[in-house]
């Protein structure tokens, strides 16, 4: 449909690169799920999960929303899923019992969006380029989200995780105190939760060069980090005894110089606080992030897994909800703690240093880990 579009009316740089950088994800997408069986596809792996069709759908519907609908005025290919890959109409917990798509259907429907997209941007352009940019990353966060589900599941391609061992030993950054500009700029894309830049007065602290590893996470739970009371708080020894819970499987079995991975808040801030330290708000994780303008010296290994910081999710200084409030206000507050520098599995696109994930601090599905600081 593309092609066509293209022989009568040329399309304009912004368009082609906004249409080769959408059909590139959906190949990124199309090849993470390629291996699996439709029972694969459509099982429910984990309670706290969707099953992977209802990615797929989602996704679809998310573009046709906002690309085919809201910015190219067409009515939506299908209403009546509109509900269904609503997410917060369609909590996970029920996405496995709903009459969705399945696998055929999922990537029919996938197929069927992208080429009314495609003419819409081929007559329309991309305007400001912001709903293009909104609807592509959100579709390589889910292919993030979709490996979480199949690490549970023990799905993942061969190679996958792409976690290796890291340099740096337990070498420590020291960010003298002082001003900082955290956030995101006004030009380019950026989430609403990630304005406006601000100034942020960030105490003299020490930051580890690197994440915890495997081998000092493994020494903390074989010393008795998950018996000892007087390292986790209140809420977090609830949980660790409700679930019995112990180091996650994957830091016994990975390589003891790589990062620790799937790593809930509450195991990370008892990791801290049994080594004397606590974990980095986000100000101070982003200025040392961010500390190589001026020092040539920054955090290493960033990347490699999520980090969580000690620091709540809310808005900024002057924050406006931008395009939905669901996208972020609605979990501001105490509920959800701060992970920033993303993951093995994070898209670059999307793994910018102002970016800012959130989760509840019991999740251990996520493809997190922890940083240490220290005061001065």
């Amino acid at each position: 449909m593309a092609v066509r579009a293209e022989q009568t009316n040329p399309l304009s740089p912004d368009a082609e690169q906004a249409l080769s950088a959408l059909g590139a994800a959906r190949e990124r997408t199309l090849a993470l799920v390629a291996g699996l069986s439709d029972q694969e596809l459509e099982a429910v792996h984990s309670p706290i999960m969707s099953p992977l069709v209802w990615d797929l759908g989602h996704i679809a519907a998310y573009e046709d929303l906002w690309l085919a609908h809201r910015y190219g005025e067409l009515e939506l290919l299908r209403p009546e899923l509109a509900s269904l890959y609503d997410a917060f109409e369609t909590p996970r917990a029920i996405r496995g019992e709903i009459e969705a798509l399945d696998s055929t259907g999922a990537r029919a429907y996938m197929g069927e969006v992208r080429c009314r997209v495609a003419e819409v941007i081929a007559e329309r352009g991309t305007g400001d380029g912001v709903l293009c940019e909104l609807v592509l990353r959100h579709e390589l966060q889910h292919s993030e989200t979709m490996r979480q589900t199949m690490a549970i599941a023990g799905l993942l391609p061969d190679g996958e995780p792409a976690v290796g061992p890291l340099a740096g030993g337990d070498a420590w950054l020291t960010i003298p105190e002082g001003p900082c500009e955290i956030g995101a700029g006004p030009d380019g894309f950026a989430y609403d939760n990630e304005r406006p830049r601000h100034v942020v007065e960030v105490p003299a602290v020490r930051i580890a060069r690197r994440p915890v590893s495997n081998g000092s996470w493994m020494r903390f739970s074989e010393g008795g980090g998950y018996e000892r009371r007087e390292w986790w708080s209140q809420e977090g020894w609830a949980w660790k005894q409700e679930y019995d819970i112990t180091h996650h499987p994957a830091i016994a079995a990975g390589h003891p110089e790589a990062p620790a991975c799937h790593v809930s808040w509450f195991e990370a801030d008892a990791f801290a606080r049994a080594h004397e330290a606590r974990l980095p708000t986000e100000a101070e994780w982003e200025k040392a992030a961010t500390w190589n303008h001026r020092t040539d010296e920054a955090l290493a290994a960033v990347g490699q897994v999520w980090e969580w910081t000690g620091s709540h999710f809310g808005g900024y200084p002057g924050f406006v909800p931008y395009p939905y409030r669901e996208y972020s206000q609605v979990f501001f507050g105490d509920s959800y703690r701060v992970l920033r520098g993303g993951s093995w599995a994070t898209h670059p696109r999307v793994a910018m240093l102002t970016f800012r994930n959130w989760d509840l601090p019991q999740r251990r599905q996520i493809f997190a880990g922890a940083r240490l600081a220290r005061d001065l």
